[in-house]
């Protein structure tokens, strides 16, 4: 399998929400990336919008080739992605408290909330992808 280069537009998002104004914009940079050789585009909506909002999500999965949504398993942005279809949904912890996803998911006990949004987002033809810490024990599960 070859390797992918994406680039990830949330801290162009993050710049634009602390100027409170509509630069810079994501979807200009991914576009930008996509120019210089980006094989996709990363964008990770938050429960809390911090950064990417629903708007970006919207208009990165109209306007980029490859469009990857990272997401918590809330129902409410597990429906938007159902409804926008991305190429791929990678699915994060989330914390409030975190200024960045901090680690991976934990796979060590049954999460029913985790597997039906892997199943809800298969259903709709969507890759989906795990985030989670590179450790044996967490892999072998």
């Amino acid at each position: 399998m070859p390797l992918r280069f994406y680039v990830n537009v949330d801290h162009v998002a993050t710049l634009r929400q602390a100027r409170r104004t509509d630069e810079p914009d994501p979807v200009e940079a991914a576009a930008a990336c996509e120019r210089g050789g980006a094989d996709g585009i990363t964008a990770h909506l938050r429960e809390d919008r911090r950064h990417i909002q629903d708007t970006d999500v919207e208009r990165l999965r109209g306007s980029v080739r490859i469009f990857n949504l990272e997401l918590a398993t809330s129902p409410a942005i597990v429906g938007l992605a159902v409804r926008l279809r991305p190429f791929q949904a990678t699915v994060v912890p989330e914390r409030r408290e975190e200024v960045t996803t901090e680690g991976g998911l934990d796979l060590s006990r049954p999460n029913p909330r985790l597997r039906e949004t892997v199943r809800r987002l298969d259903d709709a033809g969507i890759r989906v992808s795990l985030f989670v810490d590179p450790l044996l024990p967490v892999l072998a599960v």
